[in-house]
């Protein structure tokens, strides 16, 4: 059994060769296929909507981008500590927090199949801006235009959907084992925040990061990674004066507009919004949203929000412990402290850098397609080839140069499948940036041909200067 989308996959490998004016999303997905980026999840069972699976490259390129964004925003800073916390927590945080009263979205249903809508989105793909309007507006507004389910049907009341996946922890199953899987990290480090004062002793300000799988059940996924049910979040909860909160804010904007062009992303794509009020989460004074040109339209890419103090307070008035932070130059002094947090998301990131890398040269079966990732992400950094793979002292020399290389960068490929051309072809397309050639020159010389993967050039390198060449 095959999911439609699976079904498609074989398809659009096909078409992406014959045809260049394929849809720019679909061309992604099937190369992401092919080259072993991204998987549908459970696909040999026909798969499971709103999930997905992150092959060798995948993982690899995600991994490079957590790795940046970790040294980045974490351990190339003073006054940020990092903290990995449980995805299962006592279902009181969630309660404290609000999500159990109010992390909803507008559902709607088909009246014939039963099938189930956000409302908003729907009233969206209609061109209709929902900027602001309540779950009741949003109702109004479905029936005042006649907008039809996707199916041509009549469409039910617009109701309220909690997203977050219930669970309940250990043998019996009542109200004190009732947990959920966390649908955002930030909360795992507002209940830290005492532990991290206690042990670190930091001064204001400073903060906590951390990198984590949060899970939402989301009414409607698409869109390929950009909305999904289980995803992984990059996440700084900032702590600061509530006097100093804008000072602080225009750091971490600068800072993630820097960390944007650092691994490559288009910023001829990448759009600054002020949220405004009626948008807003309820725990926010300012939030600005980083949004991207994806093919399927402008979207959230990355969030900055001034959370204020809401998050301790809450922790603090539901839990009976202190969330106040202790001047330790006075003693006296105890305060509440205001937050700041940029948030990111890796898998909108992993489709963002794809979009913005995505390049394509010439026509017909010559089209040349390649991905013009920042080295420093790429999942291979450099392929080493045999000229021919059936000279044994052609690929004994490969070996010895890729065994040297690989001991400097863990992120090589050896490849001696198919001719040296099929090969750049092969590595352009999952992003490789330089190419080695190991031909009958190298055991006369020591030289060996590096070729550049944006500009196709190539030139001679002695084996002693390859590494220093590559750094």
């Amino acid at each position: 059994m095959q999911s439609f989308l699976l079904k498609q996959y074989v398809k659009k490998v096909k078409v992406s060769r014959m045809n260049t004016n394929e849809n720019s999303m679909e061309k992604l997905i099937s190369l992401a296929k092919r080259r072993g980026f991204i998987f549908q999840g459970s696909e040999i069972y026909g798969g499971l909507t709103g999930t997905w699976d992150y092959g060798p490259l995948g993982v690899a390129l995600k991994n490079n981008i957590k790795a940046s964004w970790w040294n980045t925003f974490v351990d190339s800073r003073e006054d940020v500590y990092g903290l990995d916390a449980a995805i299962l927590m006592n279902h009181k945080v969630w309660e404290a927090s609000g999500h159990v009263g109010g992390f909803t979205d507008p559902l709607v249903e088909d009246i014939k199949t039963g099938k189930r809508y956000r409302a908003d989105h729907l009233l969206e793909d209609a061109g209709i801006d929902v900027s602001g309007m309540s779950i009741e507006q949003l109702g109004e507004m479905i029936k005042e235009k006649g907008i039809k389910s996707p199916d041509g049907n009549e469409l039910g009341d617009t109701r309220t959907f909690n997203m977050m996946f219930k669970t309940t922890v250990g043998p019996v199953a009542d109200d004190d084992s009732v947990s959920y899987l966390r649908p955002e990290t930030a909360q795992g480090i507002f209940v830290n925040f005492k532990n991290v004062v206690d042990t670190m002793r930091p001064r204001l300000p400073f903060g906590i990061g951390q990198i984590g799988k949060a899970f939402r059940n989301e009414i409607a996924p698409r869109d390929f990674v950009f909305r999904s049910r289980e995803f992984e979040q990059m996440e700084i909860e900032y702590f600061v004066r509530k006097e100093n909160w804008e000072e602080s804010f225009t750091m971490w904007k600068e800072t993630m507009i820097g960390w944007m062009k650092k691994i490559g992303l288009d910023m001829n794509k990448v759009h600054e919004l002020d949220v405004p009020e009626a948008d807003r989460a309820h725990y926010s004074k300012k939030t600005i949203d980083f949004e991207f040109d994806f093919s399927f339209g402008k979207k959230e890419l990355y969030g900055l929000a001034y959370r204020t103090d809401y998050d301790l307070s809450k922790h603090m008035e539901h839990s009976g412990q202190s969330m106040e932070y202790i001047n330790p130059e006075d003693n006296k002094e105890k305060f509440i402290p205001h937050v700041i947090e940029p948030s990111l998301g890796v898998d909108r990131t992993v489709l963002a850098v794809l979009s913005s890398a995505y390049a394509e040269e010439g026509e017909g079966d010559d089209t040349r397609v390649f991905l013009k990732l920042a080295p420093e992400i790429a999942p291979i950094k450099v392929a080493v080839f045999p000229l021919m793979k059936n000279k044994p002292e052609l690929v004994a020399k490969a070996r010895e140069v890729y065994e040297m290389i690989r001991k400097e960068i863990p992120q090589v490929m050896f490849d001696d499948n198919g001719n040296v051309g099929k090969r750049y072809r092969r590595q352009d397309e999952i992003g490789t940036p330089k190419c080695i050639t190991i031909d009958f020159d190298t055991l006369e010389d020591a030289t060996v041909t590096v070729r550049d993967r944006d500009t196709g050039e190539q030139e001679r390198v002695a084996t002693s200067d390859i590494l220093e060449k590559l750094k």
